[in-house]
């Protein structure tokens, strides 16, 4: 008769296959020890509890269970918590799985959510973790760790492979394992297929995703502010893209979404994963681009965007120190931008959370403190050991992090640091800018292995208590520190100076309650927040809401932050100068026509067709417009620039300019040109995505003075 037994069964014999499967030269190898390895398993028949009758059940239309649902399939539990990045980190792993093998092949991956912060018991807050993370297979919300504790499990995340049984078959703990897990799971199907006992019965699998309605936002990360510009960027992160708002809410660009990818180019074409941080400044957005393991910046000015750093997969390296499209990096969660004996913002810092260190990225030449000097481009450790702890040291390399997931700069003295959301250790931390320190300041606990220390407390220092803090933000105004107390649903404030922390708004439960009263305000797992407007306003992504919302600290109040989706721009209705055309972006298409033939005091007429993208319109509450310059042959028009608006692309435009009747220096002849610049707004016809494009055309003339036909035209054409 079968037993039921806990991981503890499988430790001596899995232990030896895993060392030899390392030592193992060639696949074939591999192949033949873990067949070896699951006959001597399977004849055990280590079955594990079900699961227990009552437990709450996301993306499938009921209860699974191992003797019913699940009987004739093998199983693989993946033991997670949302919080954990090492747990997010295996995702990928899991989708390359559930691609290569169905639930009709007989594998069937069931996500076991063991929580470790109150909130995330919660499954109104795991469905919406398995809505960010886009996880199509079914999650059991393991509440009470009840299996977690039966199978002895230890740590996040674990992957526990069954047999059509539910018997006990391998384990695989921690992340980037894959080629273990595809090994096991290959051969497990193949062995358990070939006995007749693998059975291609559906599960009755229902995603969640699919009976939501769209909405503006998508559980934005992160947020940042332009006082200058009157610019927001957010982090659109569930639609993997980037949005630049006025501060009245006006949206001035769309850069990425609606699905994933990792395209630099044009901000049209662009595309990102699941964006996290984002800093602002003039013209250049910088995003940490979490998923794809990069940092990404934004030209506005030239419309286009470009890596930065990391190579696009996960990075295992804790040092750094190559140049940055060169240097893998893993995970960036925030960015925010400073100085490193240099001038003013010549670095990048960054939140690594993926292996729980602070990099830097250099944007111009400088210097780390107690580090050697970089050239422009270098990515580099500054901060943390690479090992998961909350440990203070006045040696950065010796300091450790737990998850760093928010940073906030306060470049003035006596401050001079950097404010880190420390969040798997609940906790805020400083890191100085001038030697790098690292040290303490709310939350937290003095025992850097205790990463257990959380809670809802007002206090000072270590007697301050957060929930895995995702965001802060600097109001140099006030010297105070603005703290998103993540799964607290709250912001606080600490006054860096007593070490202060107190509660500024939210009531402690998830909500999304809007007015004049801070304290009775709601927001559901805030991960990102900046001060705008001198100190007087804070804009908070609250992300599970997928909204941004402002919090007036005069007032009190909090109000939503409204985003029109009339996608425009910044640049006026018509280009700006009477003396000269404004400048064309580097990234606008250039044509040079062939010669035409025309003779002075002729009316020559420009027929332009513009084509637009399938599916796309133009954006009519934008400044579509041509431009007709001279630039060095402005005696061929009368007003240095000629304008006119672009409003229906359904026909070609017609723009006409009258030559002069007597030629420049009375010459019998004469070349020169005149140039056609077209600026386009267009929008996707659903809404979701605006982009601007420009392109110009410059068209050579041959004049004669001698008469001809009162009109000429020349046919251009071009599509987007």
């Amino acid at each position: 008769m079968a037993s039921q037994c806990s991981l503890s069964a499988l430790f001596l014999n899995q232990t030896e296959l895993d060392c030899a499967v390392e030592e193992a030269s060639t696949q074939e190898e591999k192949e033949n020890l873990a067949c070896q390895y699951l006959k001597t398993i399977d004849e055990k028949d280590l079955k594990i509890p079900d699961f227990q009758t009552g437990l709450e059940w996301l993306n499938t239309e009921g209860p699974l269970s191992l003797n019913k649902e699940l009987s004739g399939k093998v199983v693989l539990l993946d033991f997670f918590t949302y919080c954990c990045i090492n747990c997010m980190h295996i995702l990928p792993d899991l989708h390359q799985l559930e691609e290569k093998h169905s639930v009709q092949d007989g594998l069937v991956v069931v996500g076991v959510h063991s929580a470790k912060f109150p909130n995330e018991k919660v499954l109104d807050n795991i469905r919406s973790a398995v809505l960010r993370y886009d996880i199509g297979h079914p999650v059991v919300n393991d509440s009470e760790a009840s299996l977690w504790h039966e199978l002895e499990v230890s740590c996040w995340p674990t992957l526990v492979l069954l047999g059509p049984r539910g018997n006990l078959l391998f384990s695989i703990v921690g992340e980037g394992h894959l080629d273990r897990l595809l090994l096991f799971t290959d051969i497990t199907l193949r062995y358990y297929a070939e006995k007749g006992l693998l059975k291609t019965h559906t599960v009755g699998i229902k995603r969640y995703r699919d009976s939501l309605p769209p909405s503006l936002l998508s559980f934005p990360g992160k947020v940042a502010v332009d006082d200058s510009k009157k610019r927001l960027a957010v982090a659109d992160t569930g639609h993997h893209r980037i949005l630049v708002v006025s501060s009245s809410g006006q949206l001035l660009h769309v850069i990425g979404g609606p699905e994933s990818g990792r395209r630099d180019g044009d901000l049209s074409e662009a595309s990102f994963n699941s964006p996290q941080g984002v800093a602002i400044r003039g013209d250049a957005v910088y995003v940490a681009d979490t998923e794809n393991h990069l940092i990404r910046k934004i030209d506005l000015s030239e419309g286009r965007v470009s890596t930065l750093a990391g190579v696009g997969s996960q990075g295992t390296d804790k040092e750094g120190g190559a140049m940055g499209p060169q240097q893998p990096i893993s995970s960036p969660w925030d960015v925010t931008l400073g100085n490193a004996g240099g001038d003013e913002d010549n670095v990048l810092w960054i939140a690594m959370a993926g292996t729980h260190q602070i990099w830097a990225l250099f944007l111009a030449d400088g210097k780390l403190p107690k580090g050697s000097e970089s050239k422009a481009g270098t990515c580099i450790r500054w901060a943390g050991s690479g090992n998961e702890e909350n440990r203070n040291n006045s040696y950065p390399h010796k300091a450790g992090f737990a998850q760093p997931s928010g940073l906030a700069l306060a470049p003035q003295e006596p401050w001079s640091c950097l404010f880190v959301a420390d969040s798997e250790s609940s906790s805020i931390r400083t890191l100085a800018l001038k030697d790098g320190a690292v040290k303490s300041l709310v939350g937290g606990e003095r025992d850097p292995m205790n990463l257990f220390a959380f809670g809802d407390v007002d206090g000072k220092a270590v007697g301050a208590k957060l929930q895995h803090p995702l965001g802060v933000a600097w109001a140099p105004e006030q010297s105070l520190l603005y703290v998103a107390d993540s799964y607290n649903h709250k912001i606080k404030v600490v006054d860096p100076k007593t070490k202060q922390c107190s509660t500024l708004a939210g009531t402690g439960e998830a909500g999304d309650t809007l007015g004049p009263a801070f304290n009775k305000s709601g927001f559901n797992e805030p991960g990102g927040i900046c001060v705008g407007d001198g100190g007087k306003l804070l804009y908070v992504a609250d992300t599970n809401n997928h909204q941004v919302k402002v919090l007036d600290l005069a007032s009190e109040t909090v109000s939503l932050f409204p985003i029109s989706m009339d996608c425009t721009d910044s640049v006026p209705s018509k280009p700006p100068g009477p003396a000269k055309a404004p400048t064309m972006p580097k990234s606008a298409a250039r044509k040079e026509m062939p010669p035409a033939a025309v003779c002075a005091g002729q009316t020559l007429v420009m027929s332009l067709t513009l084509s637009l993208p399938e599916g796309t319109k133009l954006t009519q509450e934008a400044p579509s417009c041509w431009v007709l310059s001279a630039e060095g042959n402005e005696w061929l028009l009368e007003n240095p620039v000629v304008t006119g608006d672009i409003v229906d692309l359904s026909k070609p435009l017609s723009i006409s300019t009258k030559l002069p009747a007597v030629l420049k220096d009375s010459n019998s002849n004469a070349t020169a040109s005149l140039t056609l610049g077209v600026w386009v707004y267009y929008c996707m016809e659903t809404g979701n995505t605006c982009m601007m494009k420009a392109a110009s055309f410059t068209q050579p003339l041959q004049i004669s003075a001698s008469p001809g036909e009162e009109e000429v035209t020349v046919t251009l054409a071009h599509a987007f």
